[in-house]
């Protein structure tokens, strides 16, 4: 990639933020080639299908579970050509399976990590993801197990973010589920807008969306382009082992107090969970 993704300015306001606080930042990668709707409709046809998603998005209720999230009938190449009237959301999951998209999300990611490595440690787990989404597509309610940056290459969107983990919208038990392969999607109550913030972006911004921030998403009135760059810290998946240890606490009929947020740590649990885990894979199948 020529150039810088990230001008001095955005690094300073990631910085500030990180790793609690959302943040708008500037960028310079919303005309790079690979972002385009051409560009990106080919990778579609390189990818698994497994790493494929889409479904209908317009008009759908902000708690909508991931079981009741309508289908168009339109296969997802389909949608991505009829994208501007099909009223559809199409999700290009660990995109860096290609190797193109692989270096950019490298290159990209490798800026910010002199601001994030000082906080949480190394940078793990890498992912990247395209959301390619018609107008007033919305994204329901919903949380992420990474730290993330979205950054917007067509049309503009509005992200609602809510605070980390915020016990209101996310309950423990939801938690533990997910993190043992449940839903992520959540259920909506409309007295929680009032502790809402609302970023909204156009190509050449993008947002630092906080690790378990449970947040919602709606495009504006054309056709959006975001790509998404994720990654994972040690203390992230000390928080998920410690969730997968109070689910085994709450079958045993005890309430477990809950993980810690940033920057307590929960490796007690954490450890006692892969221990556990490690033990059931060496028994015997029944």
């Amino acid at each position: 990639m020529a150039g810088n993704a990230f001008p001095q300015s955005a690094l300073d306001g990631l910085g500030d933020a990180y790793p609690l606080a959302p943040a708008k930042l500037s960028h310079a990668i919303a005309d790079h080639p690979l972002l385009s709707l051409d560009a990106l409709a080919g990778l579609a046809r390189r990818m698994r299908p497994a790493s494929l998603e889409h479904n209908a998005a317009v008009d759908l209720p902000l708690g909508i579970s991931n079981a009741e999230t309508p289908y168009t009938g339109l296969d997802v190449h389909e949608t991505i050509a009829r994208i501007e009237t099909c009223g559809s959301w199409v999700l290009l999951k660990s995109i860096e399976q290609d190797p193109a998209y692989a270096r950019l999300m490298a290159d990209v990611l490798g800026e910010i990590a002199p601001v994030v490595e000082p906080v949480t440690g190394a940078m793990l787990r890498f992912e990247a993801f395209i959301f390619i989404s018609s107008p007033r597509a919305v994204t329901p309610l919903h949380f992420d197990p990474e730290y993330n940056i979205l950054f917007q290459a067509r049309g503009s969107k509005t992200m609602t973010l809510f605070p980390t983990a915020d016990p209101e919208i996310v309950s423990q038990q939801f938690f533990e589920a997910y993190f043992a392969g449940g839903p992520r999607n959540l259920p909506w109550n409309e007295a929680w807008r009032t502790r809402s913030r609302e970023i909204s972006i156009a190509p050449g911004e993008g947002i630092y969306v906080p690790i378990l921030a449970p947040h919602w998403v709606q495009t504006h009135d054309e056709v959006s382009v975001s790509l998404s760059l994720t990654w994972r810290s040690e203390w992230s998946f000390h928080h998920a082992d410690a969730c997968r240890m109070n689910r085994r606490l709450r079958h045993l009929g005890l309430t477990p107090s809950p993980p810690r947020i940033y920057p307590a740590n929960n490796r007690v649990k954490s450890y006692g969970q892969r221990a556990l885990a490690r033990i059931e894979r060496l028994l015997p199948a029944d």
